[in-house]
């Protein structure tokens, strides 16, 4: 009797880790990113990444931003590099996902996305693709991970 409680209660405690989460699930943490982004909400966008190590890659200098503090120092080299050359209201709009791999405990997740923003004055466009990496964090996904690859920059239509 006993034991049957003790592997009862160690069956609910492991159940909710061995549930397969669905590809929706895995765009939460991107679209709270993305909305905290886009909204300056900054508090909001860094809850969207998991503890650890984080890795950024993103088409302005330094390009790579790796660790504990990624998002923050991504997010000060973001706002030096749009001071310095004159861009202005950054937005970022991501569609449904075009790829998704998603493990119980892990995601691989790439979103089409433009970015439109102002150059001294001028709007600017550019469409991309993002790629994440996520990971179940205490039964919610968390970013670890994303890429920018985007086109030339190129006048708004």
């Amino acid at each position: 009797m006993k034991s049957n409680l003790i592997a009862a209660l160690a069956g609910a405690l492991i159940a909710p880790a061995a549930v397969a989460a669905t590809a929706g699930d895995a765009t939460v943490p991107i679209h709270q990113f993305i909305d905290g982004f886009n909204q300056g909400k900054v508090t909001s966008a860094y809850a969207a990444y998991g503890p650890g190590d984080i890795s950024i890659i993103d088409e302005f200098p330094p390009h790579l931003w790796l660790g504990k503090g990624a998002p923050q120092a991504w997010a000060a080299d973001y706002v030096k590099h749009a001071a310095a050359t004159g861009v202005s209201d950054g937005s970022v709009t991501v569609g449904e996902p075009t790829r998704a791999v998603v493990g119980t405990d892990d995601a691989y997740v790439i979103v089409p996305a433009v970015y439109t923003y102002k150059e001294k004055g001028v709007a600017m466009a550019e469409e991309a693709q993002m790629t994440y990496v996520l990971h179940a964090v205490a039964g919610a996904w968390k970013i670890s991970g994303w890429t920018w690859t985007g086109v030339t920059p190129h006048p708004a239509k």
